[in-house]
């Protein structure tokens, strides 16, 4: 019997790009591979690519350029590009580095197999379609291995927002919606293996409208309350969501669906109603602010995250100040801010660009603004009482850390709890990334 082949995989960029390692790991299995943590001992290489930060090609052909001297000891090994650079890029990756052999876009991975065996063959293998069946339909079921007591699902993929900022809808297309009877075989299939917290992954997975049993599209929020049966499934997430599809069932769930976290992303990405329109965002500073106020209603303990991109093109001092603005009146719990960079063949891409010197001035000043928020919301929860799923041991013996229902990592030192439990834990210190507690 010969020994397996050995897949290495490099994940760059959001969950989305896990969870379709995972897949691809699961396709490439079926061919006799397993996976390694180390490249020096792969027969295959896939780096699963990202699009959205700066430079996100440049910095894929350097990491190609690591594995020159692998590819010259291993004429055998079989080097991939999948992802959105993948699909952004197609041929010109293969051009620039002739060395690869395959590269896959982020909606034809289920075609890895045949891509695999046309390499294995001495010849190059692209695909960067679009194709019309449905990827997941073609993918073999899980392996009933063991899993950790958190996974992701996607449910949702592309968009049709087109923000001037973003290259989603041009590298995972229009938005496409997984039928409910997938999605729930899915989620069962990963309860029945240890999964305890799950959380949906979509680019804008509130826009979701996938073919539920009765014929009819469902929106998330009735597919979180059928979820919600699944009796070992305990949390459940959603992640990322869109401010125009922030519905009224959706806001009504996280009042009523006990097992839906009371943590929400949802970027708004400027508090100037200029600089949204110049985006492209559909949504103002005063909707956004309204939409907020109607979510807490319904969830008083909700725990808020954004996005936001300071220096876009023709950002003035005044147009960040009403960012600054917005910031200090929904007070968020954790968020993400980038300095604005150029995507090609994005509208914004041609605008005049604001001095980098103040965009980075900006930044930071967002940045020490958020991290206030953030160490505030953390401070506030010691004495309180919250959820804890523990997901694995910690640095000193007898820690145990999981994620709160707040999304916060928490470590207990206790030796009644073990990964995959759920317990009540107090809070007993606010640390700089994390909190302490004790079982109550």
């Amino acid at each position: 019997m010969s020994a397996p082949k050995k897949l290495y995989i490099k994940t760059y960029g959001c969950q989305m790009n896990v969870y379709d390692s995972e897949r691809m790991a699961e396709a490439l299995g079926g061919q006799g591979y397993v996976e390694t943590a180390s490249p020096d001992d792969a027969d295959m290489i896939l780096l699963n690519t990202c699009h959205i930060r700066e430079k996100a090609a440049e910095k894929v052909y350097s990491e190609l350029g690591r594995f020159k001297g692998l590819k010259a000891d291993k004429p055998d090994l079989k080097i991939g590009v999948a992802g959105c650079v993948a699909q952004a890029e197609g041929e010109e990756i293969m051009r620039r580095q002739p060395m690869v052999d395959l590269v896959v876009g982020p909606q034809s991975y289920h075609r890895l197999p045949e891509l695999e065996a046309k390499a294995r063959s001495g010849e190059k293998a692209l695909d960067t379609d679009f194709p019309e069946e449905d990827k997941f339909a073609h993918l073999k079921g899980r392996a009933k291995a063991k899993r950790g007591p958190a996974a992701f699902l996607t449910v949702q993929e592309g968009c049709d927002k087109f923000c001037a900022f973003c290259v989603v809808p041009y590298t995972r297309g229009a938005e496409v919606s997984r039928p409910v009877d997938r999605v729930l075989a899915e989620a069962r299939d990963l309860v029945e293996r240890g999964v305890r917290e799950i959380t949906l992954l979509g680019q804008n997975v509130n826009a979701y409208h996938g073919e539920g049993p009765d014929g009819r599209d469902w929106g998330l929020a009735r597919l979180i309350r059928e979820l919600a049966e699944i009796d070992d499934l305990k949390r459940i997430r959603f992640t990322t969501s869109h401010p125009n599809d922030m519905e009224d069932d959706l806001i009504a769930a996280h009042g009523d669906c006990d097992k839906l976290m009371p943590y929400l992303h949802l970027p708004v990405q400027s508090g100037s109603d200029f600089i949204l329109k110049r985006m492209n965002r559909s949504h103002t500073a005063e909707s956004y602010i309204r939409l907020i106020e109607r979510i807490r209603a319904a969830r008083p303990d909700i725990l808020l995250s954004g996005d936001f991109i300071v220096g876009f093109p023709e950002e003035t001092e005044e147009h960040f100040r009403e960012t600054m603005a917005l910031i200090e009146e929904v007070r968020y719990g954790s968020a993400f801010s980038f300095k604005y960079s150029t995507r090609p063949g994005t509208p914004a891409a041609e605008r005049a660009q604001v001095d980098p010197a103040e965009a980075d001035d900006r930044l930071q000043r967002l940045q020490a603004l958020i991290t206030t928020q953030q160490r505030a919301a953390q401070d506030g929860m010691v004495g309180r009482e919250v959820g804890v799923l523990f997901e694995k041991p910690g640095r000193n013996p007898g820690q145990m850390v999981g994620k709160s229902d707040h999304l916060h990592a928490v470590h207990v030192t206790s030796d009644k709890v073990g990964v995959g439990d759920l317990a009540r834990v107090r809070i007993t210190a606010s640390g700089p990334n994390s909190l302490a507690g004790e079982l109550v």
